[in-house]
């Protein structure tokens, strides 16, 4: 496409799915704060294979890496930082690798029954990773919406530090709202209480809500340490 002189390019506007690998970025995250909140209380359990815990204790730390990883590139895609496509291809590579890993593992170790839901869930999830890297490939006019000039980041120990501090005061504030909110629904709709069906539905309330106030607190812990006015390097 060209301007009216026939002589300039005229670059395509950015349609917005730009935008679409952020929100598979913090719905990965999300998902690793609920896995490490499932998998916590497998500690110290006996009776299971340890080539089922290798990848329990791997998925773990797989799990961490990525909330850590995840805040890091949100507080550069807030900020709007040139550098996020880059480093989000990284992430995605890495996690796509993973994935791969993951289910190879899984369909190799005997351990483990085949599913076929969990190999179309991988599949998916390949998909879309690879969605996503496209989507942030050069020319895609992602360049345009990412395009903030290299600033001076906050270091990576703030960054963590900030990000850990949010994710805690998050989990506690939701768990505690989210357990709140269930025991007033289960009392305001007489939830019958027969084998503590109440007590799991309050509970099961909190859980989601300590998900979403670690997801929430991260998130807005970063974006309050990236959102200072910084100075362009050089």
């Amino acid at each position: 496409m060209t301007s009216s002189n026939g002589q300039t390019p005229v670059r395509q506007p950015d349609s917005g799915l730009s935008y679409v690998p952020v929100g598979w970025l913090i719905f990965v995250m999300a998902w690793s704060v609920y896995g490490l909140v499932v998998a916590l209380p497998m500690f110290g359990e006996q009776g299971l294979p340890e080539r089922v815990f290798y990848l329990i204790y791997g998925g773990l730390a797989v799990d961490v890496i990525t909330i850590l990883w995840g805040l890091y590139l949100l507080g550069l895609a807030f900020g709007r930082s040139s550098r996020f496509p880059r480093h989000f291809i990284i992430w995605q590579v890495a996690t796509i690798i993973w994935v791969v890993f993951r289910q190879a593992y899984v369909l190799a170790v005997p351990d483990f029954v085949f599913s076929a839901q969990a190999l179309l869930v991988t599949g998916i999830e390949i998909a879309i990773g690879v969605l996503c890297i496209y989507l942030l490939r050069r020319g895609s006019g992602a360049e345009h919406v990412y395009a903030g000039p290299a600033t001076e980041s906050p270091s990576m120990f703030v960054s963590i530090a900030a990000a850990l501090l949010g994710i805690i005061l998050g989990a506690v504030v939701g768990a505690v709202a989210g357990f709140a909110a269930g025991s007033v629904i289960a009392d305001v709709t007489s939830m019958s209480c027969f084998e503590g069906a109440c007590g799991y539905f309050a509970a099961l309330i909190g859980l989601a809500g300590l998900v979403v106030g670690g997801i929430g607190g991260g998130i807005l812990a970063v974006w309050l340490v990236h959102r200072r006015r910084r100075k362009p390097l050089g």
